[in-house]
């Protein structure tokens, strides 16, 4: 379903990543595992179309992506970068809004796809994001980024910094979102994170050191 060719990618003189290659079937799992540095933020943007490689393809379903707006809009590719990407000024409530707007649909039309995930901070919705905590935070950031029903999804570090409890209860998400259909990427430093998982890729110094 999901196919990544040869990608490379560098800052100036900084090789990011280099000559990555893999493929996922429909509703996999697969972790990118790599200390900090090891370039899995930036093979994240790459995917999602944030970065452009010099080299390589990302294809969904043998048609390849061609810009960041066709892989977000068009293809559904929905990516929660580091930091989770949602307005601290906004309520819990106008994030999920504006997310479902700017993608053409309604919190009303999707909402079966978040009310597992939002009826846990539903009732802080009035409360502005910046003022959650790392948990409900993520909660959010998940949400908004499910609301278009994407095919595909990114997390780039989605746990680090999360309590245990909240880390337990996100990996069962993702799990409920697997039997949706819905393919899974999440980067992460944690080694215990990869069992609940169907693949991983340990990535060093931008290059792929092994996959299974």
């Amino acid at each position: 379903m999901l196919r990544v060719e040869n990608l490379s990618f560098s800052y100036d003189k900084i090789q990011a990543i280099r000559n990555v290659s893999f493929e996922l079937q429909k509703g996999e799992i697969m972790a990118i595992v790599g200390a900090n540095g090891a370039g899995k933020s930036s093979l994240m943007k790459c995917i999602a179309g944030l970065l452009k490689p010099q080299c390589g393809e990302v294809y969904l379903n043998d048609k390849k992506m061609e810009s960041a707006a066709y892989r977000v809009v068009e293809s559904g590719v929905s990516l929660v970068p580091e930091g989770r990407w949602i307005f601290p000024n906004l309520t819990v409530e106008e994030n999920l809004n504006f997310f479902a707007t700017l993608f053409g649909t309604s919190v009303r039309e999707n909402y079966h796809l978040v009310e597992d995930i939002y009826k846990q901070i539903e009732p802080f919705k009035t409360r502005r994001a910046g003022k959650l905590s790392g948990g409900m935070k993520q909660k959010l950031a998940l949400s908004c980024a499910l609301i278009h029903k994407p095919v595909v999804l990114l997390l780039d570090e989605p746990t680090t910094g999360v309590d245990p409890v909240s880390r337990k209860e996100f990996w069962e998400m993702l799990r409920r979102l697997k039997r949706e259909g819905i393919t899974i990427i999440v980067s992460t430093p944690y080694l215990d994170e990869i069992r609940s998982c169907d693949r991983m890729a340990f990535l060093y110094g931008g290059a792929v050191k092994g996959i299974d």
